[in-house]
Order: structure tokens, then sequence, then C-alpha cells
């Protein structure tokens, strides 16, 4: 399985950069992300999911490190950790980790509870250093 890395500079510079790593089970999304139409990107990391999930069945550590989302990939970013929940319920090692700008934590921690709840996910906030 290959690794899946910077789908934005081929895509959208509204995009969020990205690294998928099917050795490692460490997955990043950063930056920004505030695409109109977001789907065609996340299903990209969506079916790298699923894939790695049904071949290696490795544990993944999934890291955001949003500085910005909009409303539109806001849901992108649900189904992502329903995803990983799923895969956690089926016996998959999972852990998700959010990193905030210090300045914005107040307003990025109300987003990553609902994000939390919605999903029954368990989320670790982290200050972006």
């Amino acid at each position: 399985m290959e690794n899946l890395t910077g789908l934005n500079k081929d895509n959208n510079s509204f995009a969020p950069d990205l690294n998928l790593d099917a050795t490692t089970g460490i997955c990043e999304l950063y930056g920004e992300s505030y695409l109109e139409a977001p789907l065609p990107f996340y299903t990209k990391i969506n079916n790298w999911l699923k894939e790695y999930i049904e071949t290696v069945r490795g544990p993944i550590t999934f890291n955001f490190k949003f500085l910005y989302f909009n409303t539109s990939s806001s849901r992108c970013i649900l189904d992502i950790l329903m995803l990983l929940k799923d895969y956690e319920e089926s016996g998959g090692k999972v852990s998700v980790n959010w990193y905030y700008d210090p300045a914005n934590k107040l307003a990025m921690m109300q987003e990553v509870e609902d994000f939390s709840a919605d999903s029954d996910m368990q989320i670790t906030m982290l200050p972006l250093t």
C-alpha cells in the first residue's frame, strides 16, 4: 500500500496538506481547509483509510493540525472520525490528536468537543508548537 501525500498541490490551494503513511499508520492533515466542494478531496482520504483498515489493519494515529476549516469541510472531517471510530470498535487501535493554535484555543475546543460528541471518538487536544 502506498502513502498518500500532498494532494493539495495538485488539486486546490484551499485544501489542507496531508501525509498518510501506510508504514507507520501516522496520518496528518494540516493547514487550512476551505474547499467549496470538499468531497473529491476527502473521498481520496476516506478511500485510503478504508484500504489501510482492510489490508494493513495496523494502528492509526490521526493528527489534525488545522489553522482553519470551513463548514463544508467539517462534515468531511466528521466522516473521517466516524470511519476511525468504526475501526476502533472492530478492534483496531486508533488515537486522534487535534493540534490547535493557542491564540484560538477556546473556539477550537468547542469545535473539537462537537466532533468528539458526534463521532463518539476520544480526541486529545494539544497546542501547536
